[in-house]
């Protein structure tokens, strides 16, 4: 029984974090709207672990409010976290991104969420008119119940489904030099679904369900989710910042940077140079710094460094084609414009897929 107490404040306590950090996220100086959708994640979250704890200390039994709130109020609104994960991170990468009508669709499952509290709204109006007997709610109660057993299947679908689209956003994005907070971010819901869905199975069985609940009720769902809210609440608010520029660049502007880029890096041989800096691109091109690293960022995919890297591999790969006993392919790669042997090996490998050694070896044996 202590263990159950404690187990229920530690569910309390990351309810209410969660509610206070989602308040602060949502009026943070920084008016991001990525924030706002962080917000309202970890308010749907802190919501489902309030739940729990209510339904576990049978507040729900002995209190007149409460008993009423949880006819017409679903405090367990799940359905509508799997898209605004998608959406969050989407809002990240492009600042401007707001939620429109376009995007109401991903929104309709949450009738799932409201089903079982609009049944009960209709069941009740419906007896005020002598439409249903009173008698016949526990035959509707009993079907409610088990529709929000089965109802669970559909909201980790939904969870797991809109974490793996935003794991894809990342990829996309990943090569832009920022923290790592998107890759936290969706790694810590991929473990918690893992967790749940190692709960969901048995769960679902109607043969093992009530054994499940009564050997170790929500607990093994509910812990890794509290700790979750106190773990996205935390850095969620210390990290909740724009990862790219805020103001969104001309397409005429971005094809003439890359062009211009194309000439003086590429066609000019200034990735030759191994000191080349983007300070010095500035000063050749007389492109703004922001700009240049924005156009990159956004619209390449790439750093600075990895923008010049490209041509340098290319440059090495065509010299090690060419006939030149009298350099080692260190050497070659240093003529191209690398200064760091270490920075060669792993650059080419990432462009290739394989070291330099192999790359001739595969070449020699094509010929």
């Amino acid at each position: 029984m202590e263990l159950k107490n404690f187990l229920d404040n530690l569910i309390l306590l990351g309810a209410i974090q969660g509610f206070i950090i989602s308040l602060l996220l949502y009026h943070k100086k920084e008016k991001l709207y990525a924030n706002k959708l962080l917000a309202i994640i970890l308010f749907l979250i802190s919501l489902a672990c309030l739940n729990l704890y209510i339904l576990n200390q049978d507040i729900i039994k002995d209190s007149f409010f409460w008993n009423t709130v949880s006819l017409f109020i679903p405090l367990v609104i799940i359905m509508p976290i799997g898209p605004l994960i998608y959406f969050y991170v989407e809002s990240l990468y492009t600042p401007d991104f707001k939620l429109n009508r376009s995007h109401r669709i991903h929104f309709v499952p949450i009738i799932i969420d409201f089903f079982p509290n609009l049944f009960h709204c209709f069941f009740i109006a419906g007896a005020l008119v002598n439409l249903f007997a009173i008698t016949e709610y526990i035959f509707w109660d009993s079907f409610i119940d088990k529709f929000n057993v089965y109802g669970d299947f559909p909201r980790w679908v939904s969870l797991t489904a809109y974490t793996i689209f935003a794991w894809r956003k990342w990829i996309v994005n990943r090569n832009i030099k920022v923290l790592d907070w998107p890759k936290q971010f969706l790694i810590s819901f991929a473990i918690f679904q893992s967790i749940w869905l190692l709960h969901l199975v048995p769960y679902l069985i109607p043969s093992l369900s009530d054994d499940l609940l009564d050997w170790v009720g929500w607990y093994p769902v509910y812990i890794p989710l509290t700790v979750m809210v106190y773990w996205l609440g935390f850095n969620g608010y210390l990290k909740a910042r724009p990862f790219v520029v805020s103001k969104s660049i001309n397409p005429e502007t971005v094809l003439e940077t890359l062009m211009t880029l194309e000439k003086i890096v590429f066609q000019d041989r200034m990735f030759l140079n191994p000191d080349l800096s983007l300070s010095d691109v500035v000063k050749a091109t007389g492109i703004p710094q922001k700009t240049i690293s924005a156009v990159l960022n956004q619209h390449v995919g790439k750093s600075f460094n990895e923008f010049v890297n490209q041509y340098r591999v290319e440059e090495v790969k065509k010299r090690l084609l060419e006939s030149q006993p009298h350099l080692t392919i260190t050497g070659i790669a240093f003529e191209c414009g690398f200064n760091s042997q270490a920075t060669f090996q792993r650059t080419f490998k990432q462009s290739t897929g394989v070291s330099p050694t192999e790359f001739i070896t595969q070449q020699q044996k094509m010929s």
